[in-house]
C-alpha cells in the first residue's frame, strides 16, 4: 500500500494579520482561515496545493526556510507576478537557481528553477 506523506508548514510571525497581507497581497494566496484573538492568532493561506500556517508568537525568533516546487510555467508566471507587484527577490543558488522571497518576519521561501 502507497502512503501519501502531507506537510503543511508552520511559520511563526510577529503579526498574523500583517503576514497575512503579505501573504494575500503580494504573493498571491488565498485565506484559507483564520482563528484567535490576542496572542493566539493563527491561520492558514493557501496557493494551488502549496498551504501555509501563519502562528503568531513574538517571543519566537525561528526563521524558516521552505523550498515551493514549480511544475510547467509556474516558474516564469511568478517572476511575472512579483515584478507586477513589486515584490523584492533575489536569485540565490542552492546547487541550482532559486528565486528567494523573504517575507515580513526573516522567513524565505526559495523557488527552485527546473532548468
Amino acid at each position: 500500500m502507497t502512503h501519501r506523506w502531507y506537510t503543511r508548514p508552520v511559520l511563526f510571525v510577529a503579526d498574523v494579520n500583517r503576514a497575512l497581507r503579505f501573504y494575500i497581497d503580494m504573493l498571491g494566496f488565498e485565506k484559507r482561515w483564520h482563528e484567535g484573538d490576542g496572542a493566539g492568532k493563527v491561520c492558514q493561506v493557501n496557493r494551488a496545493e502549496c498551504e501555509i500556517i501563519l502562528c503568531e508568537d513574538a517571543t519566537r525568533r525561528d526563521k524558516a526556510r521552505l523550498f515551493v516546487e514549480l511544475t510547467g510555467d509556474g516558474l516564469s508566471a511568478l517572476r511575472r507576478e512579483i515584478v507586477e507587484r513589486s515584490v523584492p527577490s533575489e536569485k540565490s543558488w542552492w546547487g541550482y537557481d532559486v528565486i528567494k522571497i523573504v517575507d515580513p518576519d526573516g522567513n524565505e521561501l526559495l523557488f527552485p528553477s527546473a532548468e
